[in-house]
């Protein structure tokens, strides 16, 4: 019986012990399973930042010289009042914009903080404005870079083919105004610090396949010479001429500001009504008193038929009307703006 009972014993110890070590073993396997997890949710934190839109990278001016083949005549695909806009490659071979500004801008401005005032409007996301996705700050060189958007400008879809049919409807008009409005209330509301466009005129808006319209050059009139007409005149406020500039958003003194951007945007809502330019503010003195007047069918663009269903132009009419029409103390915000021009009617032929 002793021997029987000393078995037994053995029996249960190696038993014990074997039930300790599998445990053992199961617990030291749980561990092991759970460090393999971890990771897999980290990359999904690391997807989430990656969202996050970074500041303006820093280009050496050697890459973008490269990457404009010594800034070729021949890769120019336009030229404003700030200056000379190229098609870039880049070492990776993505293809961007890069806008070269005048050397007398340069020169003239030689003490903004040009970097600063960069990153924070490249620090802007909405489907309805071209990013800016770098700078470059040399001795007599200041250079953005801008995402390349394969589109036209509006300038291009509305005017290029004046004697000729028009190559927007009035529904393609109808959706370019509307995006407008959302991207310049995105600029002025929906921004920190907010943003001024400062020259809001149908070659700063790029219109794509869809017809998405992106305002390109915002933000920028601080590089601007103060006392330059030309690419302005048009399309800013009369107050916009004044002394006593403050470059802001209030109503007070002259220069770029969220009431003269108001201005450009129902300027371009003449221009998408009539198909004609505003040479000289010529267009605004000849069509407000249409509108005024009702008298619609006397001044939209003839290459495209009437629609049945004139509520929409009327409503864009009185729109413009209350842009161009008003002082700045009296004009509306952009975000009123976008409330009346959301609710239109798409469907012109009802």
């Amino acid at each position: 019986m002793s021997s029987n009972h000393h078995g037994n014993h053995i029996f249960y110890a190696l038993t014990l012990s074997f039930l300790s070590i599998s445990i053992i073993l199961l617990f030291i396997a749980l561990l092991f399973l759970c460090s393999r997890k971890k990771p897999t949710t980290k990359p999904k934190e690391l997807e989430t930042t990656t969202t996050i839109k970074l500041s303006a990278k820093n280009y050496p001016l050697m890459e973008l010289d490269s990457a404009t083949d010594r800034f070729n005549p021949r890769r120019i695909i336009g030229k404003g009042r700030l200056g000379t806009t190229y098609a870039a490659v880049l070492d990776k071979g993505e293809l961007v914009v890069v806008k070269r500004i005048y050397p007398w801008l340069v020169l003239s401005k030689a003490s903004l903080g040009f970097q600063s005032v960069i990153k924070s409007l490249s620090l802007a996301q909405h489907p309805n404005i071209v990013p800016i996705v770098g700078f470059s700050e040399a001795p007599g060189e200041r250079i953005i870079v801008m995402e390349y958007v394969d589109t036209m400008s509006l300038d291009f879809y509305l005017h290029q083919n004046v004697d000729g049919p028009s190559l927007l409807g009035w529904v393609e008009r109808v959706r370019i105004a509307t995006g407008m409005a959302r991207g310049v209330e995105y600029l002025h509301e929906k921004t920190a610090p907010q943003v001024v466009h400062g020259c809001i005129k149908p070659c700063n808006v790029l219109v794509d396949v869809k017809f998405c319209p992106k305002l390109c050059d915002y933000g920028l009139s601080f590089l601007a010479s103060k006392n330059e007409k030309v690419g302005l005149l048009g399309y800013v406020d009369e107050e916009y001429w004044l002394e006593g500039r403050n470059g802001g958003g209030g109503g007070g003194g002259g220069g770029a500001s969220k009431e003269s951007d108001v201005y450009g945007f129902g300027v371009v809502l003449l221009e998408l009504l009539t198909g004609k330019r505003n040479e000289g503010g010529l267009l605004v003195e000849w069509v407000l008193p249409l509108i005024k007047e009702m008298r619609f069918n006397e001044f939209l663009d003839p290459r495209i038929e009437a629609p049945s269903n004139m509520k929409p132009l009327v409503r864009l009419g009185k729109v413009a009307l209350a842009c161009v029409g008003n002082s700045r103390k009296t004009r509306p915000k952009m975000s009123q703006i976008v409330s009346i021009v959301d609710c239109l009617d798409f469907n012109l032929e009802d």
